[in-house]
């Protein structure tokens, strides 16, 4: 599968421009790739919105256990970056269209093509198989 379409610069730019990114499978265990990620992106100033209902804080933030209850808590989300398995993304696709997010970024490894579609029919640009961390680091320099 060619995923160059859901790779474009100018929206992973775009994507990065939100300062307020709800990580869905946010891990409080430190040697997991979605706390570093989070960590980093924290550091750099962005406010991290946790998203795992097994976890009750996460660097320093309350854990939300679904975006909804995200989103009633903390006011609008335009980013959402997947850190979950592949099967789990078309369920959090619908919810990040319910939520008004503009932005799906699944991480590195999180391919699917039924939850970029219903990302898309709800308006959301998709970014497929791209770490935040690294794709910061590529555009504006050393993240973390």
């Amino acid at each position: 599968m060619n995923l160059a379409q859901w790779q474009s610069d100018t929206d992973m730019k775009a994507a990065l421009t939100e300062q307020k990114i709800a990580v869905v499978g946010l891990s409080a265990n430190p040697a997991r790739p979605s706390h570093d990620v989070a960590r980093v992106m924290q550091n750099l100033g962005y406010t991290i919105v946790p998203i795992n209902p097994r976890e009750e804080h996460v660097l320093g933030a309350r854990s939300y256990p679904d975006l909804s209850t995200a989103v009633a808590e903390t006011g609008p989300i335009a980013l959402v970056n997947v850190f979950r398995e592949s099967s789990a993304v078309p369920a959090i696709a619908e919810e990040a269209v319910t939520i008004g997010a503009r932005f799906l970024w699944l991480q590195l490894g999180v391919i699917s093509v039924d939850g970029i579609h219903v990302a898309e029919a709800g308006g959301l640009t998709c970014i497929v198989d791209r770490c935040l961390k690294i794709e910061y680091r590529r555009f504006y320099g050393f993240a973390g």
